[in-house]
């Protein structure tokens, strides 16, 4: 499991969006949000790749992310 992060604009308006990828490779997922990104810059919203992650539980928050944290 990949996570992909995104940065979006509207006029001078910034933020930032993540997504989870599935694919079975680095190079597979990368390719993958390239092409989403190009997909979502259809509409007002001007969206940029900012990076590819391997991820083994993107977006949670538990007592195991707390814990490395040491919070």
């Amino acid at each position: 499991m990949y996570m992909a992060e995104f940065k979006l604009r509207y006029g001078d308006m910034k933020w930032y969006v993540r997504r989870v990828v599935e694919a079975s490779s680095l190079e597979e997922a990368r390719e993958l949000a390239r092409r989403y990104a190009e997909a979502m810059n259809r509409g007002e919203v001007l969206w940029d790749l900012s990076y590819v992650i391997e991820a083994t539980r993107p977006l949670m928050l538990g007592a195991e992310e707390l814990e490395k944290l040491g919070a």
